[in-house]
């Protein structure tokens, strides 16, 4: 049945284009020869997308029951992909989404009397896939044509040609279909295109993107016949156009032969627009591939220069540049860029762990953890988790993510990092002091395979609980919470509800405890005072014989408090 563009199709379209560039990833990798071939384009639109996602589904479970409206779902979609692009094709992509949410979401979409959104159709998709495109050739400062900029004005032209104007479906099926055609022609508008008999990866993705719409709106998946390349013959072409002379193109080689470019550099940049237009001439002037989208005082910065120095200084000039990613293509785009030294022998096993709170941090780099820092609200994405197992620099990893809801993004990192050959087992720990129980029998000198069963055992027979403050009136599974109020979580649902710390920390402890434990683990956030922690040990102490309690420091960013019981 035909589907209005709402805050439920938007969400539909985020999960469904994520998984299609999921499927897509290596392929769209495979193919990336233009402006650098680097072989990341579909892992970089993977890692937006996944960014993207993610902030839609935040903004839907932050405002349960009635859930977001439409402008709230599409601003979150785009604000997501803002924040988390990755690469000139990621940082494209967030702009294309923009430029659709400017539309979607000024629209008002009130119903009529029938119940009906009467904007949200055709010719609003249509008007909002017309204003992508022009977002799009507006945020690169030298536009080529045979990229995905020409895919996504294809689409929009075809989205507007005469369609039904009230069905979403029939548009978005027209769109798909324009790209389509549009990409299959690349290889004929760009020189390096043709001589590496490919089309282009991010326009590839793009279509990837709105097949994934076509089945939002209409609940027919698209049979995407998009011919692209085998593996073997863009390997071949990267040899055969090492000398490329495309204007704005790193040499297709990708290592740093003269071509282009030494450097890739990305930041986050908070800015007003006088300023980031001073920004714009002055990065022009330094190098190429220059993207700059965002815009409500919020921007994403992409441009491959040979002084990254000098880039990361005009972001300075122009406000607080953050999130400041550096990558040399001779390196490729796993290495981020650091001092010359010799390269070091890699270790037979390491571990990766996602961390809150520096204080946490700091323990689990003492266990020789490498640790990805996470913040309230602000997850890793999986291409930091890549990263760290990169950094960890072992032929085995075990990967820690200590959060239920990181349970997919980990599966996505270890399956990446396993692909560039590193054996990846994934214990699902859903908390931190799982984490803790599993370093803790970890033995890097026994066979990899029980290792990991030692450590899943562990983490498995410990159970969790965290302390958090509400921030609103809601409904939990322990009856209706108060603003302000102490909520004590077990096993990820909220079992108490109180009024003061202590107390609800208590409480949390004896119904853990009820069912029998050894040890219990304290983590205490920066609120938690010594006198408190003090007398949640005597309670444990005075209530339950023979079991011991390990208190740590959290640190800034950590939870409020976090329990483990072994």
């Amino acid at each position: 049945m035909p589907q209005n563009l709402d805050a439920v199709a938007i969400r539909t379209w985020s999960a469904l284009a994520l998984d299609a560039l999921g499927q897509a990833r290596e392929e769209i990798d495979a193919i990336n020869v233009y402006p650098v071939a680097d072989a990341d384009t579909g892992t970089n639109l993977y890692l937006t997308m996944e960014s993207a996602t993610q902030a839609v589904d935040a903004v839907f479970a932050g405002l349960e029951p009635a859930g977001p409206t439409r402008a709230e779902a599409v601003r979150a979609l785009a604000h997501g992909a803002l924040i988390g692009a990755r690469g000139n094709s990621g940082t494209i992509l967030a702009q294309l989404l923009r430029g659709m949410a400017q539309v979607l979401a000024d629209d008002g979409g009130a119903p009529d009397a029938e119940g009906d959104a009467p904007h949200a159709d055709g010719e609003l998709l249509a008007r909002a896939l017309r204003r992508a495109a022009d977002a799009g050739y507006q945020a690169v400062a030298h536009p080529v044509e045979g990229t995905v900029l020409t895919v996504a004005r294809a689409a929009a032209e075809a989205a507007g040609a005469g369609r039904p104007a009230g069905d979403c479906g029939a548009v978005a099926r027209a769109a798909y279909d324009g790209a389509r055609a549009a990409l299959a022609a690349t290889p004929d508008q760009l020189a390096v295109l043709g001589r590496a008999g490919v089309v282009d990866a991010g326009g590839r993705g793009l279509v990837a993107v709105l097949g994934a719409l076509v089945e939002a709106l209409s609940g027919q998946s698209v049979v995407d016949r998009t011919s692209t390349a085998p593996r073997s013959a863009w390997t071949h072409a990267r040899v055969e156009t090492a000398d490329c002379a495309v204007p704005g193109a790193e040499c297709a080689d990708g290592l740093g032969t003269g071509a282009g470019p030494a450097f890739e550099v990305i930041y986050l940049l908070e800015a007003d627009d006088a300023a980031v237009a001073r920004l714009r001439t002055r990065l022009d002037g330094l190098g190429d591939s220059l993207v700059v989208v965002g815009g409500d005082g919020l921007w994403n910065v992409h441009v491959h220069v040979d002084d990254a120095g000098a880039a990361v200084e005009a972001g300075v000039e122009a406000g607080r540049p953050y999130r400041i990613r550096i990558t040399h293509f001779g390196l490729g785009d796993a290495h981020a860029v650091r001092a010359a030294q010799p390269p070091r022998e890699r270790a037979q096993r390491g571990i990766v762990a996602v961390v809150r709170g520096e204080g946490l941090g700091g323990l689990y780099a003492e266990a020789g953890a490498t640790t990805v820092p996470a913040r309230a609200g602000e997850p890793p994405a999986s291409g930091e988790l890549v990263d760290a197992v990169r950094r960890a620099h072992a032929r085995e990893v075990v990967l820690l993510p200590n959060d239920a809801e990181l349970r997919h993004t980990a599966a996505a990192a270890a399956e990446q990092a396993r692909s560039e050959g590193v054996r990846v087992a994934l214990i699902p720990t859903r908390s931190p002091v799982q984490g803790i129980a599993a370093l803790a029998v970890h033995e890097p000198d026994r066979r990899f395979d029980e290792d990991v069963v030692a450590m899943t055992s562990a983490a498995g027979a410990t159970r969790y609980a965290e302390l958090a403050v509400a921030e609103r009136q809601s409904w939990t599974t322990a009856g209706i919470c108060q603003a302000g109020d102490v909520l004590g979580l077990i096993d990820g649902d909220v079992a108490v509800i109180g009024a003061e710390v202590p107390a609800t920390a208590a409480v949390v402890l004896d119904r853990m405890l009820a069912a029998g434990g050894e040890m219990v683990t304290l983590v205490l956030g920066e609120e938690v005072s010594d006198e408190v922690a003090e007398r949640l040990q005597k309670h444990v102490r005075d209530g339950h014989l023979a079991v011991d309690t390990v208190l740590y420091r959290g640190g800034p960013q950590s939870a409020l408090l976090l329990i483990g019981v072994e």
